[in-house]
């Protein structure tokens, strides 16, 4: 049996992984983010911390490790300010010519030690593999299940099948994934700037078109749930829902037949647009940067977001709710 990339000193037979780590003031979990690359039990690596203008001590964090390591590590600062989007578009632009493979590591996340390694052995072993997952720790959960032991390999179109047919998602963050540098490299921007903050799962099932999937059963990453960011501010905004409408009316045609499509795209609409309509009925009124975010997300699918969408829906949710208010009097009336 060949010996694995941690089982050698010889580290320049193996493939070289570049790390890129875009951040903007995440001075408090940056160094963690860093240390947990210099952990990794691969060692044919190098890293760019791209720096997105920071205000705070995440630049002198960046710098002290890069002076610690210059051999490995090198500081990338923007001279403007960028998206989040473009800032990490900006990065992958910023990966090794020399690289196979390519691992973001967002700055409040961080590696356990053998995810490189295990992700690389993964798509080593397996030429047609263009994207590498693995279960990903989310705070205090284990998530990106649902694939049957082993199944290193699947096919990128049922992946996404998958998807759509049964719910389940398997690509996480960018953190999750390992990628093949030669697919970074033939995207350029690499991330659809109009599909934030949807975009890198938008990029996997782009992939997945040509590419198989490969997935190790081992936990490899961490993300957070407890920090501030833009994903935080917008989860209370029911990210599942628009999520599945708008990757189904993007990348659906691509992988279901015409009949399973159709009723994919009915259940779709019919779950989202009866949540809307809910919002919209709602005792409590919903915020505008809750609309807004909704009709942007909309308006990248090329759907409007108006009252006469919304008006189809309306009657059923009044219905819901008187339903539901009739309900709990009989309950308070009864206990």
């Amino acid at each position: 049996m060949a010996n694995s990339p941690s089982e050698t000193s010889k580290d320049s037979e193996y493939p070289h992984v570049s790390f890129v780590t875009p951040f903007f003031n995440t001075e408090k979990y940056l160094a963690e983010c860093i240390e947990s690359v210099l952990r990794q039990t691969y060692q044919n690596w190098d890293y760019v911390l791209v720096n997105n203008r920071s205000t705070d001590g995440s630049v002198q964090i960046a710098e002290k490790y890069a002076n610690q390591f210059p051999e490995r590590i090198r500081v990338e600062h923007n001279s403007e300010f960028l998206s989040q989007v473009q800032n990490y578009n900006h990065a992958l632009r910023l990966v090794s010519p020399e690289s196979r493979y390519c691992k973001v590591v967002q700055a409040d996340d961080w590696l356990f030690p053998d995810c490189v390694r295990s992700m690389v052995v993964a798509a080593e072993a397996n030429p047609a593999v263009g994207i590498v997952s693995a279960y990903e720790q989310e705070g205090e959960e284990v998530r990106l299940d649902g694939l049957p032991y082993p199944s290193p390999v699947v096919p990128g179109r049922e992946i996404c099948r998958l998807y759509f047919l049964e719910g389940k998602y398997l690509f996480g963050t960018p953190t999750s994934l390992l990628l093949r540098s030669a697919l970074v490299r033939s995207r350029d921007p690499f991330y659809d700037e109009r599909l934030a903050p949807f975009e890198d799962g938008h990029a996997c099932f782009d992939l997945l078109k040509t590419w198989d999937f490969g997935f190790v059963h081992q936990v490899l990453t961490y993300s957070r749930r407890d920090n501030e960011s833009i994903l935080s501010r917008v989860r209370p905004f029911n990210l599942e829902l628009l999520i599945r409408l708008s990757m189904l009316v993007a990348h659906g045609r691509d992988f279901l037949d015409a009949q399973e499509y159709d009723r994919c795209l009915r259940d779709a609409e019919r779950n989202y647009f009866h949540y809307l309509a809910k919002c919209a009925c709602a005792r409590h009124r919903k915020s505008s940067e809750f609309w807004k975010y909704h009709r942007n997300g909309l308006g990248a699918i090329n759907y409007s977001l108006d009252w006469r969408l919304l008006g189809k829906w309306i009657p059923g949710a009044l219905l819901e709710k008187t339903f539901d208010t009739i309900l709990s009097a009989w309950e308070g009336i009864f206990t």
